[in-house]
């Protein structure tokens, strides 16, 4: 029997709880290049949705990478660009901006249905939904898909709990990151208990690398540039040989640039094309990406964000470096004022 008591759910909480139990046929979604918390909590709440003897389908609009095979189901499609199947309500998951589903997002904000959001990450855009299932402090959307269950009444089947988990580890770290709290580790007791095994799902998000992925990383690394006394690391990578993003992954490089004692920003920039870039961004200290990310049109956490700049690599490199800089010294000038001393006095 579970012991996981899920947090007592908010007026708001407790109207997308009831709009998901009514609905019958769910269409759920999630953002460009899909990770492992969106996949996750995809394949976790369909799981769920049906165990109720609901419909359920999943249509993103990129294909996942090989890393998540074990919890993909026949219920996973990929957007061809036709028409939307069948449904009645929309849910997105593990993002709420609707522009993130791509190419997806016109015929989305046009079905005739309702539409719910599951999160945790802040959204300043304008409201398209009609819930949402939102905690910003949540470590990961697969903890909001585990208290939906709860809520729902609904059983956690092997897969469900597989999937759950594998949201758990990719948006902590596997439990290193400060967003770690205890009903992550809660949940991910439970989920052991009940057969998960961390060994196996390690094995596959991390262990399935080409041979080539030596050689990749390190060429990665060796782009990185250093600034303001190494607090700020940025490795840019440019298209490859014959066009098309760099290969390499980003949460390896900056795993890596992270390790170094004297970096508090860390940030890959990759060119999508001529045209484009997206970045990733990470921090280990005081310093918020979130706020870097808005300024590219982007979004996240304080500790880890991302954007699509609509800008060629090398003036993407200049105005992210300059836009960083600014904000690590204003990071720098509250941590030093006496006022913001006085008010960790008073907080601790």
């Amino acid at each position: 029997m579970s012991t996981y008591e899920p947090p007592a759910p908010s007026d708001e909480h407790r109207a997308a709880v009831e709009l998901l139990a009514g609905s019958k046929r769910v269409l759920l979604t999630g953002h460009e290049r899909p990770d492992g918390d969106c996949l996750g909590s995809q394949a976790g709440l369909v799981q769920i949705l049906k165990a109720r003897g609901q419909s359920a389908f999943v249509l993103n609009p990129d294909a996942p990478d090989r890393r998540y095979q074990e919890i993909l189901t026949e219920d996973f499609h990929v957007d061809d660009g036709g028409a939307l199947p069948e449904h009645d309500l929309v849910v997105m998951l593990d993002g709420g901006d609707l522009s993130r589903t791509g190419r997806l997002a016109g015929r989305l904000a046009k079905a005739d249905s309702k539409k719910l959001v599951v999160d945790h990450h802040l959204h300043d855009g304008d409201r398209w939904w009609d819930a949402a299932f939102v905690d910003t402090s949540a470590s990961a959307t697969g903890v909001l898909v585990r208290r939906l269950a709860a809520h729902l009444g609904a059983p956690i089947d092997p897969t469900a709990a597989r999937a759950i988990f594998t949201t758990l580890v990719t948006d902590t770290g596997w439990f290193k990151y400060s967003n770690t709290d205890a009903e992550t580790l809660t949940i991910a007791a439970e989920l052991i208990k009940g057969g998960v095994r961390p060994a196996e799902v390690y094995g596959d998000l991390f262990q399935r690398q080409g041979q080539d992925h030596p050689r990749s990383l390190s060429g990665a690394l060796a782009r990185t540039i250093y600034y303001a006394d190494g607090r700020l690391a940025l490795v840019d990578l440019p298209e490859a040989q014959g066009g098309g993003p760099f290969e390499v992954d980003s949460d390896g490089v900056l795993d890596v640039l992270r390790s170094v004692e004297s970096v508090e920003v860390a940030l890959v920039v990759r060119a999508v094309d001529g045209s484009r870039c997206k970045l990733s961004a990470r921090s280990k200290g005081a310093f918020n990406v979130q706020q870097l990310a808005a300024r590219f049109g982007g979004g996240g956490h304080a500790k880890a964000a991302g954007a699509t700049i609509e800008s060629p690599i090398e003036k993407a490199r200049t105005d992210l470096v300059e836009a960083a800089l600014e904000l690590l010294a204003a990071t720098t000038e509250r941590r030093s004022s006496p006022r913001s001393a006085a008010d960790a006095a008073r907080k601790s």
